[in-house]
């Protein structure tokens, strides 16, 4: 009888041994993602970002941006450096690629390209991951409304001031337009100038169900040549 019982209860034994080595390894290699995606693509966008950052200063020390087609820089091209004092534990001397698709956000800030360029009329948008992928982002939940952006291009120091925020679905895509307030009139009057900053980012941060856009305007553009902006004190 004992017998009976013992091998009767053998393969339940057997199924649930299997199933308990299913789990442990299934655990291990959703751990080993959970690394993958919080650490290692940090380290290796640090890598890409310093890369970037020194094809930028390359191109203010000698290149001609002249040269690009339209004066549009071609995808993936770094053209610019990004200083957010506000968030200068993650974007300071941050490069600002052309191009807003994953190997260009990997790199540092995305540019999106049918917007404008900075000091052009227009919306200087851009993009940036807020979790993994370098995270320049992290902590855009602490931008406030009067907080400045720097960027460094080759010929210009360019200071916004940012002055408005809205959490918006993927598919608004009006807040990078030219005039986002008039493509959309219910986020608010126009901004009271013709060269504006969009950042947008995902929302909430480990999430991409929502994005979180924050508009500025112009306030300056100070020749290159000259002395940083005071902001970068």
């Amino acid at each position: 009888m004992g017998a009976q019982r013992k091998s009767a209860r053998s393969p339940l034994a057997r199924t649930i041994g299997i199933c308990g080595e299913v789990l442990v390894t299934l655990g291990v290699i959703f751990a080993l993602f959970v690394v993958y995606q919080v650490w290692w693509t940090n380290v290796s966008a640090s890598a890409a970002a310093n890369q970037a950052r020194s094809q930028a200063q390359s191109l203010f020390a000698g290149s001609d941006p002249a040269a690009w087609p339209n004066g549009v820089p071609p995808v993936g091209e770094p053209f610019a450096l990004m200083y957010i004092p506000r968030l200068k534990a993650k974007v300071w001397g941050t490069p600002v690629v052309q191009g807003v698709d994953r190997p260009q956000l990997a790199s540092g800030i995305g540019h999106y390209p049918q917007s404008a360029m900075p000091d052009q009329v227009g919306n200087f948008a851009v993009a940036g991951h807020r979790a993994t992928n370098g995270e320049p982002f992290a902590d855009f939940d602490q931008l406030r409304n009067g907080d400045k952006v720097i960027v460094r291009t080759a010929q210009l120091w360019v200071v916004y001031e940012l002055k408005r925020d809205k959490i918006v679905a993927p598919s608004d895509v009006w807040v990078i337009q030219p005039q986002p307030f008039t493509a959309n009139n219910t986020a608010g009057p126009p901004l009271p100038s013709d060269k504006l900053i969009t950042l947008t980012t995902c929302n909430p941060r480990w999430a991409s169900t929502q994005r979180w856009a924050y508009w500025g305007i112009q306030l300056a553009a100070t020749p290159a040549s000259g002395p940083a902006p005071s902001e970068l004190s």
